[in-house]
């Protein structure tokens, strides 16, 4: 039996049990996928949003802007890319500037730190490439990160610390046996006298097998293109516009790692697992982004793709302990600005789980991580040495990004450790550069056999069956 199971190994998730794992106690996660970020976090805008368009009041106010102010610092405990670039919401008509003014507003009351409205010659000076605008809002706080680096550190990062992750693992059923939850999985049964649900555009499902009090997921997909580090430098920071009911809408920033991202709209489904682009998607997002970066360069594209997004019906997130269910808590509902927000939300809760079962502080706790080595960010004279104690660190297997063998090598090593080519994708960028891991591909899947142990047929490129080959033509 653990002292806390955690279902999903989204960011929130992992957030949890890293926070957690500097408590005394034993902690499992459960993800229904084969390995971490595999869903609402690996697919978004990969944005640290400053906090101003939240409701005032509101949870997701709240820990987006505690979250904001985490991110820096862990960043850098966990070796994640991260970049305070600041962020504009631009305004291109003077009817709408009042809306603007109550933004800026609203991101005072949240207590968003250096928020300024700016005018258009100004707003030139920043962004030369922008559309003629009336004004913007400039908000220093905001920044960018890689959210898989960050997912997969913070569960490296608990793993170090004693946390077990079990994979492939769907729960089924929850139900309560006195004061130990028995949680039904496909891989048989777990107990924990505390459960935190973060299961992501499932999370509705989960609290509802323990509560009377129901919550209800929509799940909202939003498509994205993504540009080639040719595009990388068209615009210097996150660049907004006005937001509507549905969300922030289009945004244009450049990525940690020199891309240019572009998206997404907001489309409500039925369908939990619907994350397929769409050409009218992927042409709303178009005409608005030209309408505020009208020589925006889509031929640059290099791929396109859908995240979706755990929108609950009480339009907020919702955080914290089930009234009716001791020993059971929610992060449910966690949408945009739930990236921001995770650091936030994974510190709050492991407090109030530790809280209820009494645990105390690890004396030996470990809150840093250190990166797979990374030979590009090196000198000569240190990738020198790294190649000296590692050959593979020499050999380039993804030309495109210029990924070694060596962190290939590691990356699946580490535990977590890749499974899968997205594994090794999110974890290296080996197949994220512009062929799309179209050279790069077959040569990470031979890697992945030789390290696992496991003929090249068994490799998949996301688990569950999605084999990359089915058999030999010949011997």
């Amino acid at each position: 039996m653990y002292d806390v199971l955690i279902i999903g190994a989204g960011v929130v998730g992992c957030a949890v049990a890293r926070y957690l794992s500097g408590y005394t106690g034993s902690i499992c996660v459960l993800e229904k996928e084969e390995d971490v970020c595999c869903g609402t976090s690996k697919a978004n805008s990969a944005i640290v949003h400053a906090g101003f368009d939240a409701p005032a009041g509101s949870k997701k106010a709240k820990y987006n802007v505690a979250g904001s102010q985490i991110m820096p610092q862990l960043a850098r405990r966990l070796q994640v890319p991260y970049r305070q670039i600041g962020s504009l919401v631009v305004c291109q008509k003077e009817e709408n500037l009042p809306k603007l003014r109550e933004l800026a507003a609203n991101g005072a009351k949240n207590g968003v730190e250096g928020l300024k409205i700016i005018g258009s010659e100004h707003l030139a000076q920043m962004e030369p490439a922008l559309a003629f605008a009336a004004g913007a809002l400039w908000a220093p706080t905001g920044g960018i990160i890689c959210p898989f680096e960050l997912t997969i550190a913070l569960a490296e990062n608990a793993c170090a610390n004693g946390v077990e992750f079990f994979f492939d693992t769907v729960v089924n059923n929850i139900k309560r046996n006195g004061k130990v939850w028995q949680v039904e999985t496909s891989a048989g049964q777990f107990e924990a006298k505390c459960v935190v649900n973060a299961a992501g555009v499932y999370a509705d499902q989960i609290h509802n097998l323990v509560s009377q009090k129901t919550l209800s997921i929509t799940p909202r997909r939003g498509e994205y293109f993504l540009l080639d580090h040719s595009a990388g430098q068209l615009v210097r920071h996150t660049v907004f516009g006005m937001p509507s009911e549905k969300g922030k809408g289009v945004l244009i920033s450049p990525t940690v790692h020199g891309n240019l991202i572009v998206g997404p709209n907001a489309q409500d489904l039925l369908n939990r697992q619907d994350t397929a682009t769409t050409p009218y998607g992927l042409d709303e997002v178009s005409e608005k982004a030209k309408m505020f970066l009208p020589d925006l360069p889509l031929g640059q594209t290099i791929t396109c793709f859908a995240g979706l997004r755990a929108h609950e019906l009480g339009q907020d997130f919702v955080v914290g302990p089930v009234e009716d269910a001791p020993g059971f808590f929610d992060c449910a509902g966690i949408e945009s600005p739930g990236l921001s927000a995770a650091p936030a939300i994974g510190q709050r809760i492991a407090g109030m789980v530790a809280d209820t079962l009494g645990l105390a502080a690890r004396p030996d706790w470990q809150p840093d991580r250190a990166a797979i080595p990374n030979p590009r960010a090196m000198s000569w004279e240190q990738r020198a040495q790294l190649i000296e104690q590692n050959a593979a660190y020499g050999r380039v297997i993804c030309r495109c990004e210029g990924i070694t063998e060596g962190e290939i090598v590691e990356a699946i090593c580490r535990k977590p450790g890749a499974r899968s080519l997205d594994g090794v994708k999110r974890r290296t960028r080996a197949g994220m550069g512009r062929c799309q891991s179209g050279f790069c591909g077959p040569k990470v899947q031979e890697i992945l056999a030789r390290q696992l142990n496991i003929a090249q047929e068994a490799v998949t490129k996301n688990g569950k069956g999605s084999f990359l080959v089915t058999g030999q033509v010949k011997k």
